[in-house]
């Protein structure tokens, strides 16, 4: 396959490669993400081979919504709802328990997935076409994440799609655990401070 590297595609059709299974190297809410709809297993598992992935880490989901939960059969309690509710959106990405055998190749055997409702509004205006999608950084595992599109190349070579959304320098994603009305801190990043209004979970 040639690398396509395209910067005048419009969001509608990269929301379609999307959802028709392509992998695309894209920005997302806080860094350059290798991206793919997480509801294809082929797909996902075609993200782990090239980013090198240890094949037990599942990897942060994009969703559009909260109606997202329930197509991963993610039941969850009015508590939570509540937190999630006044979390979302923005770059905070939260661990939810995830029962079902249907997503065991998202869950990786954890029984979890860590879910995130971005604030980019062409982010948000693709995940409503696209679906629900796997985004981990544009890197090889272990390596430092590409801020650009080209950059990425020298991961990916001419297996993915590029979209040049120019240079993006953030942190990742602060990552949280929520059960039962409890916030539990796993990782620092971007929005981490909007956590200040909620009780978090000391260990």
């Amino acid at each position: 396959m040639k690398a396509t590297l395209v910067e005048d595609l419009s969001w509608r059709k990269l929301a379609f490669l999307l959802k028709g299974g392509a992998v695309v190297v894209m920005p997302t809410d806080t860094i350059y993400g290798i991206c793919g709809s997480a509801l294809i297993k082929k797909t996902v598992e075609k993200i782990y081979e090239l980013r090198k992935r240890t094949p037990q880490k599942p990897m942060i989901i994009l969703i559009s919504s909260l109606r997202d939960l329930k197509t991963f059969k993610i039941n969850i309690a009015k508590k939570d709802k509540e937190i999630l509710k006044k979390i979302w959106p923005a770059r905070i990405s939260v661990i939810l328990e995830c029962q079902g055998k249907k997503f065991e190749y998202l869950h990786r055997g954890t029984k979890t997935l860590a879910l995130r409702l971005p604030p980019n509004n062409f982010l948000k205006n693709v995940l409503k076409i696209s679906g629900p999608l796997v985004a981990p950084s544009a890197n090889w595992e272990g390596e430092t994440p590409a801020e650009t599109a080209l950059e990425a190349k020298k991961y990916f070579g001419k297996r993915v799609v590029y979209y040049n959304g120019g240079k993006m320098i953030n942190q990742a994603s602060t990552l949280i655990k929520l059960k039962n009305g409890k916030l539990e801190m796993i990782r620092k990043g971007e929005d981490w401070q909007k956590l200040k209004m909620l009780k978090l979970k000391k260990q």
